[in-house]
């Protein structure tokens, strides 16, 4: 298990841009398949975006596409996403999750992953 702390959240315009950080805890951070989720009040739980252990595969939800980047740096035990073009409609706390795996299938399920942040509040104004 890796313990996640997450980062960078905060209130911005429409149109604006926020970077989010995840730190992990842990050596083993390498082996492990990352992902965003994100939680809007009176809302399930949704998969955002997610990247391989060595983040040669990322995927990304329909609704982010073309706007959200993940990244990861495996010497620095951390994933990033880069939210540009940011919408009201993102607004929701964001969630880092870890899955240990070093395959390349595209987990999207939050029962999938077994380590969770405390979340990050993102709020987006119109």
């Amino acid at each position: 298990q890796v313990q996640l702390v997450e980062s960078g959240g905060g209130l911005v315009q429409a149109g604006g841009s926020l970077r989010l950080s995840c730190a992990a805890s842990g050596r083993t951070f390498s082996l492990y398949t990352m992902a965003w989720f994100r939680q809007a009040p009176g809302k399930e739980r949704e998969f955002v975006a997610g990247i391989s252990w060595n983040g040669g595969s990322k995927y990304y939800a329909d609704s982010v596409k073309g706007r959200f980047t993940v990244s990861r740096d495996n010497a620095k035990n951390t994933v990033y996403l880069q939210m540009n073009s940011l919408k009201p409609e993102d607004t929701a706390v964001y969630y880092c999750a870890a899955k240990y795996s070093t395959g390349t299938y595209s987990y999207t399920k939050s029962t999938d992953f077994g380590s969770w942040g405390q979340g990050t509040q993102v709020t987006v104004s119109s």
